[in-house]
């Protein structure tokens, strides 16, 4: 396998950045596999629940679609729950840079701020504040976040629930991570 001939990135040649850019061009459209095999590895993530982690993203990803959301969106649902073992302080945040250059940033912002908003559901049986969401009020992508949360993802923990599985949901996140990544200028202004 070719290498680069530098120790030190100011000391790159030509040659060495194009061998660079080909090798992270291939490592991006491998992107899919690695996050199918992410989804997998949740199967064996986070104990206690009536169902594993990968369930609940399949039933909440079930859930948006049966519920007319945009491919977008459902591909949101999928993965909104991956950063739980690399980033359980800050998961959203996660799963939201993962999606951020495939969809529009109404996606993006619902992925960030479901972990404020799902706190609804829970906060006070921690003693937390339930309402924390209510800054986020006049936002434009509130109602969008509050449906996410309310019809999908807080209600996807029934194991009797008809779910359908990671093999159905394949073809639509190898569309959604096999486009061109959008400009971040450009997914920044609209935020």
């Amino acid at each position: 396998m070719s290498v680069v001939s530098f120790t030190r990135m100011d000391e790159g040649t030509r040659q060495d950045y194009a061998l660079l850019h080909k090798l992270e061009q291939d490592y991006i459209q491998s992107l899919p596999e690695r996050l199918l095999s992410a989804l997998q590895a949740l199967d064996n993530s986070l104990a206690g629940y009536q169902v594993s982690r990968l369930h609940h993203s399949l039933q909440t990803a079930t859930r948006a679609e049966a519920d007319g959301a945009d491919d977008e969106m459902i591909v949101a649902a999928l993965i909104h729950d991956l950063g739980d073992d690399l980033a359980p302080e800050n998961h959203s945040q996660l799963a939201a840079a993962i999606i951020r250059p495939y969809v529009r940033a109404e996606v993006t912002w619902t992925l960030e701020m479901h972990g404020v908003f799902q706190m609804k559901y829970y906060a006070d049986k921690l003693g937390l504040n339930p309402d924390e969401r209510e800054r986020w009020r006049d936002h434009q992508w509130f109602d969008s976040c509050e449906r996410f949360c309310r019809d999908w993802d807080q209600m996807a923990f029934d194991p009797d629930y008809p779910t359908k599985p990671l093999a159905h949901f394949e073809p639509l996140l190898r569309e959604i991570f096999a486009r061109p990544a959008f400009d971040p200028a450009i997914i920044d202004a609209q935020a």
